[in-house]
Formats: C-alpha cells, structure tokens, sequence
C-alpha cells in the first residue's frame, strides 16, 4: 500500500530537501519573465497606486483651513506673515483667490496676535494727511487747491464708513472756484457712494444724517446739492420724492414701538400669573398725527376798567367890544340917537343894561370903584365856555393759543386669549385641564385696563377671553443632526482615507504581487493533505501539488521515478512527522 501511495504522489527532480526562493528572489525571477510593455505597466501602476495612497492619507489628516479676513486689502501681506510666523501659527495662502488660510482652531488666536501687533485694516482714503507731505516750491495754486479737496473727500469718506452698515464710502465734491462777479457765482455739490454689507440697507433717516454730514462740512454747501448713491445703483437721497413717504414711515414706526410697549406691559403683568405660553396678547393703537393750532379770545362786559381819563375846560373872553359882524350891516352907518323925553326916563334908562367896557354903577348911580387898582370896575365882556370829558373803559378779556401734540392716543384696543389653567389631582397625580372661572377672567381684565392705561373716555376695549389652545402650537425645534457637525465630517474623512488605502492594499497590490510571485498558477491556494490524494489515481500525473507548511514542498509528478518520489516523501515526514502520522493513521483507519 505503501508502494501504491508513493507511485500517486507526484514529486520533482531536484527540489528533494531544497527549501523554495525567498520571496524578493521570487519576485523579481517572475518580474523579469515578463515582457517590457507588461513591466512598465505594472511599475507605473504600482507607482499612482501608492501615490493616490499617499495623497489619500495627507487629505484625511489635513485641517481644516478657514480664511482670516474676508480681504486683506488695506493691510500689509508681508507684515501679517511675519507675525503668524512669530506667533507659531499655521497659515496658507489660497492660490485662485489670494486669501490667507489658517487654522480654523487658530482662528481666533491669529486675530487676537494681529489686534495685539497694531495691524489693522485700513481703508484706501488719503485725508488731511496729504497735507503733510512736503510740497515743491513750485506749486502751483491749482494743485494746493487740488491736495486740500482730495482730503477733504478722504476724511468724509472715514467718517461716512464708520457708520454702522456702511463697508466702505467714495466722496466726491465739485467746488467752484469763487469769482468777484455776481452772475457767475456757483455753489459747490457733493456726491457720495457707500457699499454696504450683504443683506444691509441704510434707513431713510440715515440717509438724511449723511446728507447733513457732508453738507456742513463744505462751505455754501446745501442739502439739495448732495446725491447718496448706494453699490447697486439706487438713489438714496432723492429728498422731495420721499418726504412723505419718509414722515409716513416714521409715524408707522411710533405706532408699532407704541403697541410693543403696551405689549410688553400686558406681558410683564400676566407672566407671573399664568406662565409662558399660556397666554397671547395684542395691541392695536388708533394714533392720531395731525397737527392743531387753535386761539381763543374772549371778553367779559361784567367786568369794565377805566382805562383812561381826559377832561378839556376851555374859556375865551375878550378885552375890546365886538368890532362888528363881517358882512353889509357891519358898514352901514349907525342910527340916529334919540334922547330921552324926560329926566325921569334918563333915570329909568341907566337903571338898564350896562353896555360891556362901560363903568359899572351901584344902585345910587356911583362908580363902583376896583379896590385892588382903585380904578373903576368896568362891564365884562362877553365870553366863551366849553367843558370836554373823555373816559375810556376797558372789558375783561383772555386770549389762549393751543397747540395739540402730535401722536396723540385716540383708542386703545386689547385683546387677550388665555388658555385653560392645569389641574393636578393629588391623589393619582393626573393633570387635567381646567376652564378659568367667570370672576378669575374679570380680574385678569382689570390687570390688563391698569397695565395699558386703560380709559373709557376715549373709546377704550379690553377683551380677555378664555380657550383652549392646540396641543401642536409649539414650535418644534429640529435637533441638529449628527451629519451637520463639524467632528463629524471629520471622522468620515479620516475613515475614507483608511477605507481606501485597506481597498487600494488588499484589492490591487496584493493580488497584483500575488501574481507577479505566483505566475501561472504554480502555486495552489490552501494546503493539500498527502491523504487527500488518495483515490485520485492518474488525475495528478501532470499536476503539481503544494503541501502547505512551514515551507512549501513541491511533490514531483508520477512520471519523474520512483527514486523522486521516495525522496519528496523523505523530505516531507523530515519536515513536518506531526502530519505524516495523521496521513498514515487515516490510511490504518480506512483499511480496517
């Protein structure tokens, strides 16, 4: 039986007891049985094999990068190098766009280090500075006049784009050179051109700041003549267009600060009370804009003043007898004189009427004598009197001048929506919900009339209302998913980075070597057991067999001799006994 297993088990001439190449022998004897076409091939595969391999590891373990400034414009490049290069941090510079890159973990350390060396950026502006600058001795006016405007626009532009929403600012001004003549005086104009930042806009009443900013800052300078222009293009300052809209934009703005604030007040009052998200309020405000001047004067007839008082007397006499009435009868001659027909008559006569300028006579007939002259009193003459009063009275009067001011509240409304309160019953712990009570919701409704200044002259309502609010009101935050982390991202670029290199070893280098030390299919893959051969007869006359072990014995086929075989068999129970011993012990157990 011994002889019958010897002569099937094939066996090579020459490899009895020599031990198989190493396997850097092996491979390059099968490399260099190749032709060149398939040499290059493979030695350039291998090469990007291991270069993409390379590349892979250096993606997965590279940081993340972020720029540093959105722009370095106005900064000095070399300057910013050599403190991140002090300061030990990373940096790179993006070659399509320019940026300069450094660590996102050293992000906030590299700004700190730039703040704390003085770089900043700047703007390209140029302000009075210019002005500083040493100037030739032949300078003509023009270009002194020129360097003065220039800084001028420069220290506009500053102070424009340290406004708020404004990233840089252009200032142009066209001033006039000033003439002696009349006719041919021109005022100055300014135009401005700012370039916010994305998704930024400038009010109208910051529009109207910049306006004044530049027209008080040139001399005969109005706010008429500057024009705003925005990076887009739009007209800014287009002030009579926009007037109305402009005042009607603010009125709606006090409306809605109004309301936020009586809001908040209803808010602040229920908040305790009831809790977050039980309640929900509004208020609308009804304010009135217009504008009203009234004057009232009225009087009082119950109450007169002498104001003022003037009295005229007035008497005219004359000392001579009257000359006569102008006119004919005043040049006619006079009568004739009559005398009386008796003495007695003569008596009764001077008894009459004493003529004026005449003696006066007492009741004897005797000269009435002047005892301060000692002259004879003589008749007065006649003579004029006049008597003139005049009183003015003044009447009680008021004069009031009322002006409204603007923004008055003409109605207040509130509503309040409260939701049902929550019931524990402490026995099994359960909650239930539970309508507020008729008196609960009118005590709400006082608290809310205190809390907005609530006042039923004016029309004020103030509703408070109790329902149920819905179970899926609140808004639901989404968790942000794991994916959306930035450990996240990278983790899976590290584990890409191993997967690859794991596909690129195992599923091209190892088989490609394992053909390049293998060719042809000398060697079997597995171990074949000697008993495995048995019963296979002729089947492995021209088949060479590989028995696995500590070092590959290559069994010689059936037609290289007995000696060969002998030889091959030797060797194998030389190498491994352990396996022999089983071989035969399966051949006992299958002859019993």
């Amino acid at each position: 039986m011994a002889e019958a297993v010897a002569d099937n088990v094939p066996a090579k001439a020459g490899a009895t007891g020599s031990k198989p190449p190493m396997f850097g022998l092996a491979f390059l004897q099968n490399l260099s049985e190749m032709t060149m076409l398939r040499q290059v091939g493979l030695m350039v595969g291998l090469a990007a094999s291991v270069a993409i391999g390379f590349a892979v590891v250096l993606w997965s373990q590279q940081p993340d990068y972020k720029p540093l400034y959105g722009s370095l414009s106005g900064m000095d490049t070399k300057q910013v190098m050599d403190t991140l290069a002090q300061a030990d941090i990373p940096y790179t510079v993006e070659p399509n766009s320019g940026a300069l890159l450094v660590k996102s973990d050293d992000l906030a350390r590299a700004r700190i280090k730039l703040a704390g060396a003085g770089i900043a950026q700047t703007d390209g502006n140029v302000g009075f500075e210019i002005l500083d600058k040493d100037q030739g001795l032949g300078t003509s006016q023009f270009m002194e006049a020129t360097r003065y405007r220039r800084g001028l626009e420069g220290e506009l532009a500053r102070t424009i784009s340290s406004l708020n929403n404004i990233k840089a600012a252009r200032v142009h001004l066209a001033i006039p050179k000033s003439s002696v003549f009349v006719r041919d005086d021109r005022k100055p104009t300014a135009s401005v051109l700012v370039e916010m930042y994305a998704g930024r806009s400038l009010e109208p009443g910051q529009v109207m700041a910049i306006v004044n900013l530049v027209a008080t800052s040139v001399p005969e300078l109005t706010k008429s003549q500057v024009t705003v222009v925005d990076q887009k293009g739009n007209l800014l300052s287009d002030q009579a267009e926009n007037s109305e809209l402009t005042m009607a934009g603010k009125q709606f703005d006090y409306t809605r600060r109004m309301e936020t604030m009586l809001t908040q007040r209803v808010q602040n009052i229920l908040q305790p009370v009831l809790g977050n998200d039980r309640y929900k309020a509004e208020v609308s405000a009804d304010v009135d804009f217009s504008a009203v001047e009234s004057t009232a004067e009225s009087f009082n007839p119950d109450q007169p003043a002498l104001r003022s008082e003037q009295t005229t007397n007035e008497q005219r006499s004359s000392s001579s007898g009257p000359q006569g009435v102008p006119g004919a009868l005043s040049n006619q001659p006079p009568g004739p004189a009559t005398a009386p027909q008796n003495a007695t008559a003569g008596a009764a006569g001077a008894t009459g009427p004493i003529a004026p300028g005449q003696p006066l006579l007492d009741a004897n007939g005797q000269q009435i004598m002047d005892p301060a002259t000692g002259q004879p009193m003589l008749a007065p003459y006649p003579s004029d009197k006049r008597n003139q009063s005049t009183k003015n009275f003044e009447l009680d009067r008021s004069i009031s001048h009322t002006k409204q001011q603007q923004g008055k509240i003409n109605r207040l409304s509130v509503a309040v929506v409260v939701d049902d309160q929550v019931k524990v019953n402490p026995a099994n712990g359960e909650s239930t919900m539970v309508p507020w009570t008729a008196d609960q919701l009118a005590r709400f409704t006082r608290l809310v009339q205190d809390a907005v200044g609530f006042d039923a002259a004016r029309g004020d309502s103030v509703s408070v209302i109790n329902v149920p609010f819905s179970t899926d009101r609140g808004e639901v935050i989404p968790d942000i998913p794991f994916y959306s982390q930035p450990w996240f991202w990278d983790i899976v670029k590290q584990a890409m980075g191993v997967i690859f290199i794991l596909v690129l070893v195992f599923g091209v280098l190892r088989p490609v070597l394992n053909n390049i030390t293998n060719p042809k299919g000398k060697h079997a893959d597995g171990d074949v057991e000697l008993g495995g051969m048995v019963g296979l007869d002729g089947e492995l006359a021209n088949d060479r067999v590989s028995l696995g072990g500590p070092q590959s014995i290559l069994l010689p086929s059936p037609s290289e001799g007995y000696d060969a075989q002998l030889n091959a068999i030797k060797s194998l129970v030389a190498e491994d006994p352990a396996r022999v011993a089983q071989v035969v012990k399966e051949w006992i157990n299958t002859d019993e």
